[in-house]
């Protein structure tokens, strides 16, 4: 009786093993071989060639508007003679002279990272733009002295170039007093347009009280990183406006849409400087 049991385990371990060898060929076959069939579909997610680039399909072709946001963490005891000196710079090189960017706000970070300053940039023209602002900059003799002078001020700085949202509204000067939000988000990468579809939609439940300000994504720095940036009069009305949100139908479909895009999101509340024309 063992050995007819052993016999018979035997067999069907034999049995098992031709299975799997014949499976592994099949497989081998099917994966050097250009099958469409079924077998294939189960482990290969087809995927539709990309007509266009991301940034040609979610920007603003008809402004061709480049944007630039500055972040400078400074020395905290050197903070108001920095927003001095950029206030001066950005008044005497940036509005009295022919230089193609404009300032669109300035910001000190209120809370998230301290001692931090926010400067947003818009190059209208794209690229070339850009690319002749800082010829005439780096032969402004005063413009080199102010980067000398603000270097000693800054413990450390990094930039991005973004292109902005088409269906988020152009920022425009607007007068204050309001507390700024940038809220961040670090995209997976792949995501940027399943991004954009579900927020061309969603935008128009927070547009109502005027508190949209801008949406841009990067193209130039960290990628796939999206930057929202909204206006309130003050955290209490940020949080009753956020809470309005809730209560519309559709709103609650797009976070549940948007929240497995992301990697990691930080949310910046920012006072305007004085010199900033988005107060």
């Amino acid at each position: 009786m063992a050995t007819s049991r052993h016999t018979s385990v035997w067999c069907k371990g034999q049995m098992l093993y031709r299975y799997s060898v014949n499976l592994h060929r099949a497989t081998r076959r099917f994966s050097e071989s250009n099958d469409k069939g079924w077998f294939r579909s189960l482990f290969v997610h087809k995927v539709d060639a990309r007509k266009d680039a991301h940034s040609n399909l979610l920007s603003k072709k008809e402004t061709s508007n480049l944007y630039k946001i500055q972040f400078h963490n400074v020395k905290p005891e050197c903070l108001e003679a920095y927003n001095c000196l950029e206030a001066e710079v950005q008044n005497r090189l940036h509005q009295d002279q022919d230089y193609p960017c404009e300032v669109v706000g300035s910001w000190n970070t209120w809370y998230g990272e301290q001692d931090q300053a926010v400067h947003l940039w818009r190059y209208r023209g794209g690229y070339p733009a850009l690319t002749e602002c800082l010829k005439k900059l780096n032969n402004n003799k005063e413009y080199l002295e102010f980067r000398k002078e603000r270097a000693k001020m800054l413990v450390s700085r990094r930039n991005q170039l973004l292109l902005e949202f088409s269906f988020w509204n152009e920022p425009l000067p607007r007068p204050g007093p309001s507390i700024y939000e940038m809220r961040t988000y670090n995209l997976k990468p792949g995501t940027m347009i399943e991004w954009g579809n579900h927020w061309a939609r969603a935008i128009q439940y927070r547009q109502e009280n005027n508190e949209a300000v801008g949406g841009f994504f990067s193209q130039i720095g960290d990628l796939y990183v999206v930057h929202h940036l909204w206006a309130y009069g003050s955290l209490q009305s940020r949080e009753e406006t956020r809470n309005s949100a809730w209560l519309k139908e559709g709103w609650g479909a797009n976070v549940h849409y948007t929240m497995p895009l992301i990697r990691s999101v930080e949310s910046r509340i920012m006072i305007p400087t004085t010199s900033s024309p988005l107060q």
